[in-house]
């Protein structure tokens, strides 16, 4: 039997079995050998073919990556050039865009990549209509926009098991599960936090079906048997995601009201025609990305306001070294700081401290200079030859040392 008839085996069985109590550790047990199934499958697939599976060659650009998914001629390409000024195809027919068309938003000072990916249809994930290469793009993206037509809102599910397939998980975060291998004494589980999705023997289950019969492994999260196989497995992605409702010009407000009511998530309802809503748009991706506005204030001069450094929320100082110049923490000496994040202006602050948005900076740097051999702190020279010890006596340029007495009880 090969790997799809023993997915749709395991399939048949999981309809056929009633979900309650008593039956929720055996479902658990096989969705984890589906998932193991269905990555054995991938990873044969790509053998045979004979090279990876890549997405489109995009190179990156600026602060964050945002892509665009959605079916075909849900106004992806229009939406693009509203909030990027870009020149994506657009038309009255499916499959407009063939390729990646990229675009650059520019909000509060931060540079944002946009990309407007080709439509996707349903079994994307199996390689239907390149949907492969297209979603592989969103594994490296910062944000996944869902762009939904306001006729079609169901596709919403379509979109994220797409991408669930491939291995990418939006607004999640990992799970907080750590499995450590041990050659000996069984599997032992320390719980931080209590389960209650799931059970310590359905946990060590599912270890054994992955081949771990020995581990330490701590749970410090009420955790899924779906989340210990991505776990495992260890080729998820986690990315953040926003759903968009677009041609809302195209319905009146009692047909959004009753709209939202049958969506499961929060959408951004948009009209990239009539560019209803595209600033609130760009204020959610921005606030999704949790960016942070750093002024640079050379040592010496005013800081400069008009183009602020963009970070994100919960950088140090280190991370900002890091983006400015590969060198730049070597060169670090200490740095001052104004703004919410310290306790005056002007604090001198290290590598750690953390920065918060709109706080100025100045970076000390080390002197490029190299230090003198003979200076505090620097090396000393080798020694020069020893020559002989000049003469001493009544001619002798050296005073000779006299006898030592006692010391005198007035002074040294």
């Amino acid at each position: 039997m090969g790997i799809p008839e023993k997915i749709k085996s395991i399939q048949d069985e999981m309809a056929r079995t009633q979900i309650n109590k008593a039956t929720e550790h055996h479902i658990g047990l096989l969705k984890a050998k589906i998932a193991k199934l269905k990555r054995e499958q991938e990873a044969e697939v790509t053998k045979k073919s004979g090279m990876k599976q890549d997405g489109f060659d995009v190179r990156r650009t600026g602060d964050a990556t945002v892509v665009f998914i959605g079916l075909p001629s849900v106004g992806k390409s229009t939406l693009l050039n509203k909030m990027t000024g870009a020149n994506s195809t657009i038309g009255a027919f499916q499959f407009t865009t063939l390729t990646v068309v990229p675009g650059m938003m520019n909000y509060r000072g931060a540079n944002i990549q946009v990309l407007d990916l080709p439509g996707i249809i349903k079994g994307a994930s199996t390689g239907k209509g390149l949907g492969k290469r297209i979603l592989s793009v969103a594994r490296t993206a910062d944000l996944v926009l869902l762009i939904l037509d306001v006729f079609q809102p169901y596709h919403e599910d379509v979109l994220t098991n797409e991408l669930g397939n491939i291995g990418i998980r939006l607004n999640q975060l990992p799970p907080n599960i750590t499995i450590e291998k041990a050659s000996m004494g069984g599997i032992a589980i320390a719980q931080q936090t209590k389960l209650t999705k799931i059970t310590e023997k359905h946990l060590k289950d599912i270890l054994h079906l992955y081949g771990l019969v020995s581990a330490r492994v701590v749970v410090r999260e009420d955790i899924t048997s779906e989340q210990i196989a991505d776990h495992i497995a260890g080729n998820i992605s986690y990315s953040k995601a926003i759903t968009v409702l677009n041609k809302i010009d195209l319905v009146d407000e009692k047909f959004l009201v009753d709209l939202k009511t049958k969506i499961k998530s929060n959408v951004i309802e948009v009209s990239a025609n009539s560019d209803i809503n595209i600033e609130i748009l760009k204020e959610k991706i921005y606030e999704k990305l949790k960016f942070i506005r750093i002024y640079m204030k050379p040592k010496g001069e005013e800081a400069d306001f008009k183009e602020p450094f963009i970070a994100r929320e919960g950088d140090t100082v280190e991370d900002i070294c890091n983006k400015m110049h590969r060198r730049l923490k070597r060169q670090f000496r200490y740095g001052l700081v104004w703004g919410k994040s310290v306790k005056f202006g002007g604090q001198r602050v290290g590598l750690t401290h953390v920065m918060l948005d709109e706080d100025v900076i100045t970076i000390i740097k080390r002197p490029d200079g190299p230090r003198s051999p003979g200076g505090p702190g620097g090396p000393l020279g080798p020694a020069g030859p020893t020559g002989p010890c000049p003469p001493t006596g009544p001619d002798s340029p050296i005073e000779p040392i006299g006898p030592v007495g006692p010391r005198s009880p007035w002074g040294p």
